[in-house]
């Protein structure tokens, strides 16, 4: 079965190089479907090409502003489209236009995160009433995990079952292999390194990686610890990495367009995240290199037999996994079982919500 391009419409918050914007923009360029970012990040932003013209973006200033501009641009696709869209605000706002008869179009919404276990206070409140305003119109509710599915309807009584389902984040193996092997111009990849990615948060954990590093560093002398990602927690964690005498061993490398060639010639890559809804630079890392360490911090990972995984929060038992996984010999990737993946590609990932929806 082959989708219809003129009949999806994806929808995001910005084009911000997130898990959640990247799922989204791989789906949508199975068949070159229009895209509609509420907001344009310059800075940390998926890598799109300026002449695909079927990617708009509604603002520069303000998500807010996006969400005002979006009703008018939403006009065309009322009827006969099947609407995808990531973010839970910008899915009830969607559910709501639907429930008030503004959007006659299908409606399928993917959780990005586990929204009612990762919050609390008033931002979970927001966040439950945002759903009761949105949520009930919503043909489809994709969810990542089984965990994700049952905080979801457990939060949320009013959802129907049978209209949120589970389905494996998908990747894309022949573009991530693709890109891994282009050329960049960065001394780093020619030297023994330990590797992570994401935003500079401190829900990605960083901070107890630096810790469990300092722990192995003695240990290995011309090992670097090299972080890839931008945000909040830099001067945090560069503070961090200067107390601990490693000033010169972890490198913040900023945001990178593509992360690939650094997760393949990485000794190691580690996901040290303390909650995610499921990691997308895990599925990444393991394509490229069979050397990978990770944080329990999403349902599923438990089960993925061919990395280390380790408690989250937990400094000790990191440097543990570290040492391990550094002193052990390194299979090359064509040794490595790619049958994990079989089914986390996009095309069946999208014909699934597409059968599901008929």
């Amino acid at each position: 079965m082959k989708p219809e391009q003129d009949k999806l419409v994806f929808i995001s918050l910005t084009n911000g190089a997130g898990g959640a914007e990247q799922v989204l923009y791989m789906i949508s360029q199975l068949n070159q479907s229009p895209f509609l970012f509420l907001k344009k990040e310059n800075k940390s932003s998926l890598k799109i090409e300026d002449e695909n013209r079927n990617v708009k973006y509604l603002n520069s200033r303000s998500i807010f502003i996006g969400f005002l501009t979006l009703l008018p641009q939403l006009y065309r696709f009322r009827n006969g489209y099947t609407i995808i869209s990531s973010h839970s605000y910008l899915n009830a706002y969607l559910g709501f236009l639907k429930r008030i008869g503004y959007l006659r179009s299908n409606l399928v919404v993917r959780e990005s995160t586990s929204i009612f276990n990762r919050y609390k206070g008033v931002k979970r409140l927001s966040y439950s009433l945002a759903y009761k305003i949105g949520y009930p119109a919503v043909s489809l509710i994709v969810c990542q995990t089984n965990e994700m599915r049952e905080q979801l309807i457990k939060s949320n009584r009013f959802l129907s079952p049978a209209r949120v389902i589970v389905l494996d984040n998908p990747i894309d193996i022949s573009l991530v292999t693709e890109k891994s092997n282009n050329q960049i111009d960065d001394p780093i990849l020619g030297t023994n390194y330990v590797c992570t990615a994401g935003r500079l948060m401190p829900i990605k954990g960083y901070e107890g990686l630096i810790k469990a590093f300092k722990i192995i560093s003695d240990k290995y002398k011309d090992l670097n610890l090299v972080i890839l990602g931008e945000g909040d927690e830099r001067q945090n964690l560069a503070n961090l990495a200067t107390s601990l005498g490693l000033a010169k061993r972890v490198i913040l490398r900023g945001f990178v367009d593509n992360p690939y060639p650094y997760f393949k010639n990485a000794k190691l890559c580690v996901v040290s995240s303390i909650r995610e809804g499921f990691p997308n630079v895990l599925l990444q890392m393991m394509a490229l290199n069979t050397n990978v360490v990770s944080t329990l911090c999403a349902d599923g990972i438990k089960e993925i037999k061919s990395i280390h995984t380790i408690p989250i929060n937990d400094v000790d038992k990191m440097a543990f996994a570290l040492d391990i996984q550094l002193a052990g010999e390194k299979i090359s990737v064509a040794e490595y079982n790619f049958s994990f993946f079989k089914e986390r590609n996009p095309q069946i990932f999208l014909n699934s919500i597409l059968i599901k929806i008929r």
